[in-house]
């Protein structure tokens, strides 16, 4: 006898209900990090366009971050807890390949009974987060999602390290999911490519246990092609983006690309022939590249200085190790 399964009700759309942020306590200036390098504050505000990075004391760890994010972006959400069914959070440097950093935010935040996972898509995973909380609550699994991206890449950085040290910071950006009437988050463009794999990538991490032999891991780039990819490669994944979304370039209010290198930022806006009052993220100028985390940062802080307002319309965009990319359109808070 055929059996037909009941399914969850789906629903018409998703949004973005509110951001939560927290930055590493400390304000590290490009003359700190110069000498071991052998570089200037010149170079690297021509190359990057960081003028200082925040980063994290000793005894402040990633699940100190976005535990403060996660719990800012609930209360400015006002949803009830109880309807919290899932926490996503993208992050490569929680120290425990397992269990996952959002398990153990679901316990810190009473809700250990969630779905709760972690990502590794690195640069990308916040939007990788997004793509999936809306689906999760489109297709009925969730009612709410906590979609979290967090790094503490201070404590996977060389000193000496010319290629990518200097760029990072700490922090962690989150947002709430909820459903909507109507879609406020438009469809996902996703995927990455894996030729290009090794050109952002942990060294040191290969860890030999028979021998007791253990080289603490540390992130290096090939830092030529990961501009060239970036900037040709997402400005053609961007335009696909918008046009999923049935808008064009002159819709756009809002422009926050991973936070990556401020060349790649206007390089990037210059592609894509942004008009000129679109606002753009620019957050790298003080916090450094964090990551996963760069994105709902850069977001939040426009928001909170009025750069950005509710009902604008925001493109997100990341792209990095992996190489994995994601962005959406989405409809702001």
């Amino acid at each position: 006898m055929a059996v037909t399964l009941s399914a969850q009700p789906t629903v018409p759309g998703s949004q973005v209900l509110a951001y939560g942020a927290a930055r590493g306590d400390l304000v590290v200036p490009n003359d700190d990090i110069i000498e071991p390098i052998n570089s200037s504050d010149e170079w690297i505000r021509q190359r990057t366009g960081i003028i200082t990075r925040t980063r994290a004391s000793e005894d402040v760890g990633v699940k100190d971050l976005s535990l403060t994010a996660a719990k800012e972006a609930i209360e400015r959400s006002g949803i009830d807890l109880e309807t919290l069914d899932a926490i996503i959070v993208s992050t490569i440097s929680f120290p425990y390949p397992t269990p996952s950093l959002a398990t153990l935010l679901a316990g810190e935040l009473g809700r250990p009974d969630v779905i709760a996972y972690d990502i590794s898509a690195a640069c990308a995973g916040f939007a990788y987060g997004i793509g999936q909380a809306d689906s999760l609550i489109r297709s009925g699994a969730a009612r709410h999602v906590l979609v979290i991206g967090a790094e503490k890449l201070s404590d996977f950085i060389s000193p000496t390290d010319r290629s990518i040290s200097f760029l990072l910071g700490d922090g962690a950006g989150g947002a709430v999911v909820g459903p909507s009437d109507t879609p406020k988050i438009g469809p996902t463009v996703w995927g990455s490519d894996g030729d290009n794999w090794n050109t952002i990538r942990m060294t040191g991490s290969s860890i030999d246990f028979r021998d007791g032999k253990v080289e603490w891991p540390t992130l290096e780039q090939d830092g030529r092609t990961v501009f060239r990819w970036a900037v040709w490669h997402t400005a053609e994944k961007i335009r696909e983006m918008l046009d999923k979304s049935g808008l064009t370039i002159d819709d756009v209010d809002v422009f926050v690309p991973h936070q990556a290198n401020m060349r790649i930022i206007d390089e990037l806006a210059k592609q894509l022939k942004l008009p000129e009052d679109v606002v753009i993220g620019r957050d790298i100028a003080e916090t450094g590249n964090t990551s996963a985390a760069s994105i709902p940062l850069a977001t939040h802080r426009l928001l909170e200085e009025g750069q950005a307002k509710s009902g604008d319309v925001l493109v997100q965009f990341g792209f990095g190790a992996g190489l994995a990319y994601a962005g959406q359109v989405l409809i702001l808070p």
